[in-house]
């Protein structure tokens, strides 16, 4: 038997903390969470000029280590990314409480009253790269559903996850709920994330937020369950029956508004007819804006394009840069995306109604959209005040993972003295 090294002793210690929080948030009030959040808000909010000094530090040590833009983007913040952070947690607290929410009900011939009921999953650990604004939306969605957490952020965030961290506990502090509620794992050595992909005894679901490399580690090592999705490979089609200018502003916008979010659009497909009637206007947009179109055949004749290698469709560029392809109407396109994409999310740029119900029904991926921009896939954009990610598997969460998806439930049943025949 191997002695437990370092990492391994610190994330028991931190996992047996979790365990003790979780049982105390389990029955917390729905009251103290919310004051919480609201504190931890405000925290932020009064804060703001040291998370960005920290920012600032970390983004000098992420360009030592070569990051891409679009996980410069990712890392920096601003007033107005910080102020949003703190907006997000206000939205969180106010959110009606999962926890013991009433799921289903019903009554037996037995006498039997049976309620099915929300309850906590218990310790969530989160692994995250360069956002740090994972740091507020997942520490506060978990407590709202009453679990801890143990976060790991990226090595590139260092300083910002730990200035952000300290808002989170200043709110736990005030509204009396365990330290251990929300932890902040304090060293950037990888080993510790070995150690929590292994803590079967104190973590009970492990949520990655980061890229392909990231997210493919705790796929393969992972002994606890992992709510995940591999990749970000969103698809636009713009229909034969899309409307021109609508379309002109969604497919520039799934493409460009952010570029290294998984939600943008990494692949474009055109039906013939409306490539005939209006000529190669969405790919010239993009362009113009600066993305580097890569496709081929009829395309290529567009100045400006470039050939698409065979691994450009299928993939994630998480940058300027987008594979664009024609099809024989819809059906080619739901054939192209069930082949080439990661069942994150699609949109169909349309006005006829049976196509666009084809493209729902025939697809499988977590998010399909009509006539709106793939930038939208965010748990905020739902309504849901944050998320903890997308998740694109077809067990317990899909979709944007928000405050109810981080619970099960457990049945109630009630009898007077009832016994089975």
């Amino acid at each position: 038997m191997t002695e437990p090294t370092d990492s391994q002793d610190l994330i028991a210690r931190m996992g047996a903390a979790a365990r003790a929080a979780a049982a105390e948030l389990a029955f917390a009030s729905a009251e103290r969470k919310h004051a919480a959040l609201i504190g931890a808000a405000e925290a932020i909010a009064r804060n703001r000029e040291a998370i960005f000094e920290a920012n600032c530090e970390d983004q000098v040590y992420a360009e030592a280590k070569g990051l891409t833009p679009a996980m410069m983007d990712r890392l920096r913040l601003d007033e107005r990314r910080i102020l949003a952070m703190a907006e997000g947690l206000r939205a969180v607290a106010a959110q009606p409480d999962p926890v013991g929410q009433v799921m289903a009900e019903w009554d037996m011939a037995s006498g039997l009253h049976i309620q099915r009921v929300r309850t906590p999953l218990g310790v969530i650990g989160v692994i995250y790269e360069s956002r740090p604004n994972v740091t507020a939306d997942a520490g506060a969605l978990c407590l709202k559903a009453g679990n801890a957490v143990i976060l790991r952020g990226g090595s590139e965030s260092f300083h910002s996850s730990h200035a952000i961290h300290a808002c989170m506990a200043e709110g736990l502090r005030q509204a009396g709920l365990p330290a251990a509620a929300i932890q902040l794992v304090p060293t950037r050595d990888r080993a510790a994330v070995s150690a929590m992909l292994r803590a079967t005894q104190c973590i009970d679901v492990i949520v990655p937020r980061g890229g392909k490399g990231l997210v493919g580690l705790v796929q393969a090592e992972a002994r606890v369950p992992v709510f995940a999705h591999l990749e970000g490979i969103c698809h636009v089609y713009a229909d034969r029956d899309a409307d021109l200018e609508g379309a002109r502003r969604v497919v520039l916008n799934a493409k460009t508004r952010r570029t290294g979010i998984c939600g943008a659009a990494e692949c474009l497909l055109i039906d013939w007819q409306f490539y005939t009637r209006h000529g190669g206007v969405l790919i010239e947009d993009l362009l113009k804006a600066g993305v580097e179109v890569r496709t081929e055949g009829e395309l290529l004749k567009i100045p400006g394009t470039v050939r698409a290698a065979p691994d450009d469709f299928g993939r994630e560029f998480l940058d300027m840069i987008i594979a664009a392809k024609l099809v024989d109407g819809v059906d080619e396109a739901i054939a192209h995306i069930r082949r080439y994409g990661s069942g994150h999310t699609e949109s169909i740029l349309t006005e006829n109604d049976s196509t666009a119900e084809r493209f729902f029904t025939q697809l499988d991926s977590a998010i399909l959209m009509r006539n709106a921009s793939t930038q939208f896939a965010d748990g905020g954009e739902f309504g849901m005040g944050a998320e903890i990610g997308i998740a694109t598997g077809k067990l317990h969460a899909r979709g944007p993972v928000g405050a109810e998806q981080l619970t099960s439930f457990k049945y109630l049943v009630t009898g007077h003295g009832t016994i089975r025949a």
